[in-house]
């Protein structure tokens, strides 16, 4: 998914104080592209707090009605430094992009797409979605592998079940089940589903920071702080869409639903321990590595006839579209069915990151 605001800022992005109890991230809403703009929740990143684990994106979205809002219809666009993990409760999307991939997102399905030193890909829901509903995450990846190839991974996890809940482990280990799937450092991504009025005592890796981000139903958190549930109780309430903090240290916690049940994203993940600056679609260390980024893509983007505009600004490729530039970091999707979105001007000034 591409970050689609006009003016993005460039963020300086760093662990905050993690051993303070569960904090409540409320989302501010960001239109999504399309001349419709599918307005999506965005938790992740903000001033409070910028990263969990190496976790540092997070979009929420849906359910909507794509005769609406004209679904998701996000053009080729660039990534660097980064992973970006699909999830869907409903609806499906397609899939494309430049490390010749091309995959559908459907529910219960996790794709895993990794940047490295750069990709670019695009994102349609199909013609045969109605109701569009689920999350959109990034992870950070460490200066160990944010230079590494672009790839991707698809999988369906299996659903654990006990009294009262469901769950599927699609990133990490939890609940006795182990992902396959490959992060660059420790990682949890799990979808949790509680029945009506149901508790489930949840066993946290004290090393790890969470978050709870709470889709549909009723959720009260129980534990946090610097102990678990049972030592160090503290009844937290999160509403629908927001995201729930647990910090550092916790070894357990009480998810209690209401009568109307719930489903939550938990995420979670050792701190990074390394600062990173994001701005639009790139993850990287510095002003310079951004601003290389963005010139290598414009630089991809003339170099297959980019050039002229519509009114609107929209770039124009010549038909038929020609190959993909392997010389070129980022590449090209084949097949695409519409030109690929161009980057954001840089201020004048010199970005400066901000806390």
């Amino acid at each position: 998914m591409s970050n689609t605001e006009q003016a993005p800022v460039e963020t300086i992005c760093e662990t905050g104080d993690t051993r303070c109890g569960i904090e409540i991230l409320e989302p501010r809403e960001v239109p999504l592209g399309g001349v419709r703009a599918m307005p999506v929740r965005r938790t992740l990143p903000q001033r409070k707090r910028s990263l969990i684990g190496a976790w540092c994106f997070l979009d929420h979205y849906g359910p909507d009605d794509v005769s609406l809002t004209g679904g998701m219809d996000v053009a080729a666009h660039p990534h660097i430094g980064l992973q970006t993990v699909s999830w869907l409760f409903s609806g499906e999307i397609e899939h494309n992009d430049s490390a010749g991939f091309r995959a559908m997102v459907r529910p219960g399905e996790v794709n895993l797409m990794t940047a490295g030193r750069g990709i670019s890909h695009s994102e349609r829901s199909t013609a045969a979605t109605t109701i569009l509903h689920g999350a959109q995450l990034w992870v950070a990846l460490p200066e160990s592998a944010r230079h590494m190839e672009k790839t991707f991974e698809h999988y369906a996890p299996p659903v654990h079940s006990g009294d009262g809940w469901r769950a599927q482990i699609f990133l990490g280990s939890l609940l006795g089940d182990t992902s396959p799937v490959a992060t660059h450092t420790p990682l949890i991504g799990a979808e949790i589903h509680l029945d009506s009025g149901a508790e489930l005592d949840l066993p946290l890796d004290p090393e790890f920071e969470h978050g709870i981000l709470l889709d549909t139903g009723e959720l009260s958190i129980v534990g946090g702080g610097s102990g678990d549930a049972s030592a160090d109780p503290v009844a937290v309430a999160v509403a629908v869409a927001e995201l729930a903090y647990v910090p550092l240290a916790t070894r357990g916690l009480r998810l209690r639903a209401g009568s109307a049940g719930a489903r939550l994203l938990l995420i979670g993940g050792e701190p990074l321990g390394e600062q990173i600056v994001m701005w639009w679609n790139f993850v990287g260390r510095s002003h310079d590595e951004i601003a290389q980024a963005r010139a290598d893509w414009q630089a991809l983007l003339a170099s297959a006839g980019v050039g002229d505009v519509t009114p609107e600004g929209h770039p124009v490729l010549p038909d038929p579209l020609p190959q993909p530039i392997e010389s070129n970091r980022f590449g090209l999707p084949e097949g695409e069915p519409e030109p690929p979105l161009p980057a954001p001007p840089l201020p004048i000034a010199r970005l400066k990151p901000r806390t």
